[in-house]
Order: structure tokens, then C-alpha cells, then sequence
């Protein structure tokens, strides 16, 4: 079924063309991802799909009973509400249904509808619809549904009746997010939802989104996320957009082959042309071969041309280098504790960094990653501990808010009156390098886009030529051509690094050894991402083991062999016999069940409320017992098949 559908869609600024001829297709149950550089108008199209932008021509066809649900780049929750009671807003139409429900059932206990068996039945028919209704729903599992989603956004039982209004901003935009997915629409379209998260919550977001009912339309920067979700990718580039199948590195490797082809294809095209071009610039003035080079003209003249593979599409050029080489040893830190003056967040951390090493820090949102880099770049102070540099250490600090770049004045100003010294063709083309040319320096650095901004502070941290960068979340607000830049200028670099990402495709790419860091204490792994995870996975296990092999010390003495296997056939002949007798006990409830249920069929019982009520709660209480021992007989058979 189709959920989607996009023909020949047309969107322009005034004079500029964002989207040309566009199509795109998305069936029930496809995870789509829209993927291209920033400003290729990825967001224009998910804002034209989800109805907030117009467009100029095309087509948008959406079935009428197909419900969309768009979440913003930016999107953050406003309302005056708590969050338990906003996610509960949501269920309106539930907890209608819930009312008409505990109606009719309050109506049904009335003698008057007992003794009148036409009207009671008309009530048990319209009651069994209902509840039929309510079931399909989910009447009987959205609490527990809106507790699961609202503890993978990592909100908690105690945050429920937090007033939304005092929630910080990332923190509204998970619960935009939380909200959204507990909406349930036929198509989910997300636009950067991975902004704000930490690993933790990705993960959960991952599991979620590969399990979801509908469909979903996605814009991310996050590779690992792409390539554990989608599986169809559009391209949008040069106002065009291009589908492939299969997830992001499907895509690039498609798209490699594309790109090669296509440009055989140009080069044999121009070559062709040139030849043509060449044999009437010989030929026309000649009376013997002018028809020949007229005739080369007008089959010059209906050729169509290929546009150039390689497009007008810059990439970013840049690299790291240093000044001066640092001691081995670069930054060392011990039992410190960091934390603002009323509020002490994360302690006992201690780490060592060597000379090229490359160290991710990780952990979840909140513990303190950004402030302990804070602090190592002397922006607060230590509240406990101490911080040792190592000799010739000079520092480079990438801010993840870009907090510093809020000037009034230019692009181009912004670096030259830090480094006066240099003209400025070599400002200039330091900029460029950054993809800031013609116009592009005179931008107002206060008015410039996240990527922007990010670009920019990227140049001045290569200026700096620090032999030891401190990263704060560098990735953000790049797209993913710029991040495949960054993270080869940064394989390049012959300094030492420390960053923070929850980006898990680039630390793989960078980091040599990760660092968790938690509210007591830190600790090291020495590798990249997937090893991190692969290793808390095996200590896990390994504590869990040690747990299980100190409780059966405690509890027991480890017996010969030969008197666990006597033991061992005790046991089954234990379960066998408590097996059949529940089996007999169950045999009799039911008979019993069955007994109770034929007698509220009959007309004199039926007709008197009391013992219609007597016999329900026996028929109820019946019924809990044969549960009681079904569980009992299920727990018994397992342990029975475990011998």
C-alpha cells in the first residue's frame, strides 16, 4: 500500500530552485531516509510533505485515511501541562471509550436491565463491540506503552509530573519526540530526531523506529543510525532527487558506481563534441566539405548534453597541523570532581592521555562530559582533584554551542582580527578551504546557520595549530559530506585528541581508546565503539556470572557428580507428579467453569439479579484459580524441560 506518493514536484525562492521535478515514493512499512548536503532542501521537502510549505507544481498524493505525523529539526514541546498528563492527551478518544465502557457495565448491574432480557442483551451486544474496539485501540496496554517510550527518552516515573514549561530545551524536544511516537501516525516523518540524544537513547530509538507499524521519511546526519534503520535512500542534489535501495553504505557504494559511469559517459560525450565542434571549424568555409560540417552542425544541435558529473557541489578542504610537538605525556587527572558551585555533577574521575592518542568520552546526557572539558580548558574550575598538562601542551577547544561565535562582525573579520598578520588573499583562502567564498565572508557571523557556524570555528581551530584539540560534539549541525572531511582531516592529524561525540560511526572512524564516564568515577577501553560495546557487554556478563557463582556458594555445598544426577532424576519425578496433579486440579476448574457458565444461561437464573451476581464472582474467582494453577503448571514444565 501506498502511503506517499510525490510526482514532478517543483519548489523555488524567488529566483532560486530548490526542488525540481521530484519524485519520490514511500509504501507502508518503508524506512526512507533523505540524505544531502545542508541547503539541498531536504527540510523544504519533509515541510512540503507534511503540509506547512507550499510548492509550485506537482503533485502530493496521501491516501485519506493515512495519518502523518512531522516532527521539526528544532521541534520542542510548549505546554502548560505535566508530562504524564500531556502524553496522556494523546488518548483522548480512549478514555472516552473507557467512560462508555464502565457505563454500561454500571448500567448492566441494574435489576431493571436484568429482569428485561431483550434490553440486556442489546447492552451485552453494543458492551462486546465496544470492548472489542477498545482492545484494537490499545486500551488495555497505552499506559504501559507510554511508560516504555517515555523511559527510553530517559524520563523517569518520578519526572511524570514535572510541569513541561520547566524542562530544558533538549529535553522537550525528546519529549516532542516521545509524544510523536506514541501518536502512532501511518507515516513518520523526522527531521534530525537524533539531535539531543545520547547513546543510550539512540539505541533505544533504533529498536523502536525497526519494530514501527507505519511507514518513515527521515532526515539524519548520523550514519550508524542510517544504516541500522533504512533501507531505501533518496539523494537530493542539484534541486534533483535520485532513489537507491538498501541503507546509507549501500548508497555510497551505488552511488560510487553511478558517479564513474557517469562520468565516462561525459568525458566520451565531450570528446564527441569536440571533434564535432572542430570538423565544422575546419570544413564549413570549404566548398567541398560544407555540407559535411553543416551536417555535423545540426547533429551537434539536436544533442542533448549530460550535466558534469562532478556538478557545482564544493566539499570542504582542510587539514590539521601543529606548531610544535608536545611531551609523551599531555594531559593527566586525578579523583576529580566536576560540577558548578551549588551542584556537584560527576567525581573520582581520573584519565591519562598520551601523545597521539585519541580518546572519545562518552557516557549519558547529564553526567558531566562537556563540563569536565570545560574544565581542562580552564573555562571553570576543578571542585575536586587536580588537572596536569604535559610539556609544550598548547590547547585547541572546538565549543559545542560555538558560544564564543556570537560577533557582529564578518566571516571574514572574525578570522583576520585574530590573525592581522596574515593578508587577505590568505584569509581568504583559508575560508574557502571552508566553503565560505564571494559574497559568503561578508556574512554577519550572528546570523549564519548551525553548519555555518561550525564551518567557521572548524577554520579558527586550524589556525591554531594546537597538538591537542578538545572536541565538544564537533559533528554536530555538519551534514555528511562535511563529517567525512572532519573525520579525515582528523586521521591525518599528528596531535593528541579528546573529544566528546554521540556519533558512534565517527568514533569508530577516530577514536583509539574510549572512556565511559559516569557520576562516580570513569573508565577506559581501549579501542573503538564497537569494541566499548562488545567489552561493557562481556563485563556485564562476567559480574553477572560472579553474582550467580558467589549466591550458589553461600547457599550450597557443590555435590559429587554422581549424587547431582540422583538428584537431578529426584527432581523430575518431584515435577511429574506436581505436574499431573495441577493438571487434575485445572481439569476440575474447568469443569467447574463450564458448570457456572451453563447455569447463568438458564431462564430462572437469568431473570434473578442475586444470583446472577452470586454465581458471576463464583464464575470470576474460578476462573483466577485455573490461571493460578496454569501459571504454576507453566512454571513447573519449564524447570521440567531445563533438567
Amino acid at each position: 500500500m501506498i502511503v506517499l506518493q510525490v510526482n514532478q514536484l517543483t519548489k523555488s525562492f524567488i529566483a532560486d530552485e530548490i526542488l525540481s521535478n521530484v519524485k519520490l515514493e514511500v509504501q507502508h512499512r518503508d524506512r526512507v531516509a533523505l540524505v544531502g548536503r545542508n541547503g539541498a532542501g531536504k527540510s523544504t521537502l519533509l515541510k512540503i510533505i507534511a503540509g506547512q510549505m507550499s510548492y509550485d507544481s506537482g503533485d502530493i498524493i496521501i491516501p485519506k485515511d493515512v495519518r502523518i505525523g512531522y516532527l521539526e529539526q528544532h521541534a520542542g514541546l510548549h505546554s502548560a501541562l505535566t508530562i504524564w498528563d500531556e502524553m496522556m492527551s494523546i488518548f483522548t478518544a480512549i478514555h472516552e471509550q473507557e467512560a462508555k465502557l464502565r457505563s454500561l457495565e454500571h448500567r448492566m448491574a441494574l435489576p431493571e436491565i436484568y429482569e428485561n432480557q431483550e434490553k440486556y442483551a442489546q447492552i451485552m451486544t453494543e458492551y462486546d463491540q465496544l470492548q472489542h474496539d477498545f482492545k484494537e485501540a490499545g486500551g488495555y496496554q497505552y499506559e504501559a506503552d507510554t511508560r516504555s517510550v517515555l523511559h527510553g527518552m530517559q524520563f523517569f516515573e518520578n519526572d511524570y509530573q514535572k510541569p513541561i514549561a520547566s524542562l530544558s530545551g533538549g529535553q522537550r524536544t525528546r519529549l516532542a519526540l516521545a509524544k510523536l511516537l506514541l501518536s502512532k501516525p501511518d507515516l513518520l516523518i523526522l527531521d534530525e530526531p537524533t539531535n539531543h540524544l545520547d547513546i543510550a537513547t539512540l539505541s533505544w530509538l533504533e529498536s523502536y523506529l525497526k519494530g514501527y507499524e507505519g511507514a518513515i521519511l527521515i532526515v539524519s546526519h548520523d550514519r550508524y543510525f542510517l544504516d541500522e534503520i533504512v533501507t531505501v535512500v533518496y539523494e537530493v542534489s542539484r534541486q534533483l532527487v535520485t532513489r537507491y535501495v538498501g541503507n546509507y553504505s549501500a548508497y555510497l557504494t551505488e552511488k560510487a558506481k553511478n558517479f564513474e559511469r557517469d562520468v565516462k559517459l561525459y568525458e566520451k560525450q565531450q570528446d564527441e563534441k569536440a571533434k564535432l565542434e572542430l570538423f565544422i571549424q575546419k570544413n564549413i568555409a570549404r566548398a567541398s566539405t560544407t555540407k559535411m560540417a553543416q551536417s555535423r552542425r545540426k547533429k551537434l544541435a539536436n544533442m542533448t548534453f549530460i550535466d558534469s558529473p562532478e556538478g557545482d557541489e564544493k566539499s570542504a578542504n582542510f587539514g590539521f597541523t601543529i606548531d610544535k610537538q608536545s611531551g609523551n605525556d599531555v594531559l593527566a587527572i586525578d579523583d576529580a570532581a566536576v560540577g558548578y558551585e551549588e551542584k556537584q555533577i560527576a567525581e573520582n574521575i581520573k584519565l591519562r592521555l598520551f601523545r597521539e592518542d585519541s580518546v572519545a568520552l562518552v557516557g549519558p546526557n547529564g553526567v558531566g562530559k562537556s563540563t569536565l572539558l570545560k574544565a581542562i580548558v580552564k573555562d571553570i574550575p576543578l571542585l575536586a582533584g587536580q588537572i596536569r598538562y604535559g610539556t609544550n601542551v598548547t590547547i585547541g577547544y572546538y565549543d559545542q554551542e560555538q558560544a564564543k561565535l556570537t560577533s557582529h562582525k564578518s566571516v571574514l573579520h572574525e578570522l583576520w582580527d585574530e590573525w592581522p598578520l596574515l593578508n587577505e588573499g590568505e584569509i581568504r583562502s583559508v575560508l574557502g578551504s571552508f566553503l565560505f567564498s564571494g559574497n559568503d565572508v561578508e556574512k554577519i557571523v550572528n546570523d549564519l546557520s548551525g553548519g555555518e557556524k561550525a564551518r567557521l570555528a572548524l577554520a579558527k581551530l586550524m589556525m591554531q595549530k594546537s597538538n591537542f584539540l578538545v572536541l565538544d560534539e564537533p559533528t554536530n549541525h555538519l551534514d555528511l559530506d562535511s563529517k567525512e572531511v572532519l573525520e579525515n582531516a582528523l586521521l591525518d592529524y599528528p596531535g593528541t585528541l579528546l573529544f566528546v561525540s554521540h556519533d558512534r560511526y565517527f568514533i569508530n572512524r577516530i577514536a583509539t581508546k574510549v572512556v565511559e564516564l559516569s557520576t562516580t568515577g570513569s573508565f577506559e577501553y581501549l579501542g573503538d565503539y564497537n569494541y566499548y560495546v562488545e567489552k561493557k557487554q562481556e563485563l556485564a556478563e562476567l559480574a553477572l556470572l560472579k553474582q550467580q557463582e558467589t549466591t550458589v556458594k553461600k547457599n550450597a555445598v557443590v555435590p559429587h557428580p554422581q549424587k547431582i544426577d540422583k538428584e537431578v532424576k529426584k527432581r523430575e519425578r518431584q515435577l511429574l507428579r506436581a505436574i499431573e496433579a495441577l493438571e487434575n486440579d485445572m481439569q476440575k476448574e474447568n469443569l467447574l467453569i463450564h458448570h457456572y457458565e451453563e447455569e447463568l444461561c438458564q431462564p430462572e437464573i437469568f431473570a434473578n439479579h442475586e444470583k446472577v451476581a452470586t454465581i458471576q464472582a463464583a464464575l470470576e474467582s474460578a476462573k483466577l484459580q485455573y490461571e493460578t494453577y496454569e501459571l504454576e503448571w507453566l512454571s513447573l514444565q519449564e524447570e521440567l524441560e531445563s533438567l
